[in-house]
């Protein structure tokens, strides 16, 4: 089964939004490598773009130097405000400098079934909930939420359940083989949210990517 085509992700879900400023927070934001591709779509799109690991930031703020419209905030979205353990992921071989699994949680599947990849020692680093966060940012309604949060999913809703419910879209990665300690299945975040539908599941030859609509906005 091949990965779905992210520029057809992106233009089905940017159809969907309507906006032509839509306001977008991208959690897990890696490199901005999702953030800049929505941006060729909508160049009027605010973008709160949410990242904890050293290394992908310094890629990430060279890739937006000459991007306005996105605010950059160098902490994880998680269930609790202070600090928390984060885990970087490495690589070995040709992949050293693997730095795209990293989580807040502790890998449990993924040691075996990706076995190229490591994980260094977890590093410190600041969490904040997404209820807080969006109330000292006054933000109270969300276009849409891109989330690449490897397994710390429950987390991120637990944190937040205030600001989803003014979310009109989620769009997520999931896993049902728990790659990560208390990864939840696709059927439990739909149980964690249920204002959500299903608007479209996007299998890969992994895990899998699914975008889900807000009735209740």
């Amino acid at each position: 089964m091949l990965d779905p085509n992210p520029l057809e992700v992106h233009h089905q879900i940017v159809s969907l939004l309507e906006s032509q400023s839509p306001v977008i927070l991208d959690i897990g934001s890696y490199d901005g490598t999702d953030a800049r591709r929505f941006l060729q779509l909508r160049p009027e799109a605010q973008f709160y773009c949410f990242e904890p690991d050293p290394r992908v930031l310094v890629r990430f703020k060279r890739n937006m130097q000459d991007v306005k419209n996105v605010r950059l905030f160098e902490f994880a979205i998680s269930d609790r405000n202070g600090s928390i353990e984060f885990h970087p992921s490495n690589g070995d071989g040709e992949a050293e400098g693997w730095d795209l699994s990293g989580s807040i949680r502790r890998p449990k599947n993924h040691l075996a079934e990706y076995d190229w990849v490591r994980f260094d020692h977890p590093i410190s680093v600041e969490t904040r909930r997404l209820d807080d966060w969006s109330s000292e940012v006054n933000l109270n309604k969300i276009d849409l939420i891109w989330m690449d949060v490897q397994g710390a999913e429950s987390d991120v809703i637990a944190g937040g359940r205030r600001t989803l419910s003014n979310t009109r879209f989620i769009y997520t990665e999931y896993s049902d083989r728990e790659l990560y300690e208390g990864q939840l299945s696709l059927r439990a975040i739909l149980d964690l949210l249920p204002s959500f539908e299903l608007v479209t599941v996007y299998p890969r030859a992994v895990e899998g990517d699914v975008l889900l609509r807000n009735t209740s906005c």
